[in-house]
């Protein structure tokens, strides 16, 4: 699937891709409805109808993936909700082995991620993957979400990376679609993002089952 020989950097996103995404959508479609009713004293069904209109009116946007923004929105402390569940927090398997891999590789490996910092370090802290990787980095540090058209040109003050031997994996289409414009030459999107869901539809881009798919 990979020619290793033409790729030196490797960029990898973190929630859907190296972790089982069904944390994030248990934690947003499930637990912050259940503490936001009971913090209002509302239904649950009306929780959700009220958290489903403020989601979409941020999605793809920063404050989306902002902990203090929902922290402030919502009056809910979001990074002590998140520290509530972080049992479910997974890394996706062979992932460790395929970073210790592509290092092995010689191939600089970086997280890109839209995560907060917050909930960066308390995965990082739950999965210890942030030894294996050559920088950490969140689209807050560039000031723009992954899905912006101007996001991987920032990026170079941050990385520098040649996008025509630079490896992207991601399961957010949008952020595939503006990386693809910036001209990254490798992309891969993820078929199950989240384990408790069915197959993507990844819409011609090419995708991994697994790292072994991919495995140097």
């Amino acid at each position: 699937m990979l020619d290793w020989q033409a790729i030196d950097s490797v960029l990898l996103d973190m929630d859907g891709t190296l972790l089982d995404l069904h944390f994030d959508n248990f934690f947003w479609r499930q637990h912050v409805p259940r503490r936001y009713a009971e913090l209002h004293d509302i239904s649950l069904a009306d929780a959700h109808d009220e958290l489903a209109g403020r989601y979409q009116r941020h999605l793809g946007t920063l404050n989306w993936y902002c902990v203090d923004f929902w922290s402030r929105e919502l009056q809910l402390d979001i990074a002590q909700l998140k520290i509530e569940v972080q049992h479910l927090i997974a890394v996706y398997p062979q992932v460790p082995e395929f970073l210790q891999a592509a290092r092995a590789a010689g191939k600089r490996v970086t997280l890109v991620t839209n995560a907060h910092h917050k909930s960066l370090a308390l995965k990082m802290q739950c999965t210890r993957l942030d030894i294996h990787f050559d920088a950490l980095i969140t689209s807050h540090q560039i000031g723009l979400p992954k899905e912006h058209p101007d996001f991987w040109h920032k990026l170079q003050s941050t990385e520098r990376y040649d996008p025509a031997r630079t490896l992207l994996v991601d399961d957010s289409l949008p952020v595939l679609r503006a990386a693809q414009s910036y001209g990254i030459a490798h992309l891969l999107s993820v078929y199950r993002p989240d384990s408790k869901e069915g197959r993507k539809d990844v819409e011609g881009f090419r995708a991994i089952e697994g790292f072994n798919d991919i495995m140097p």
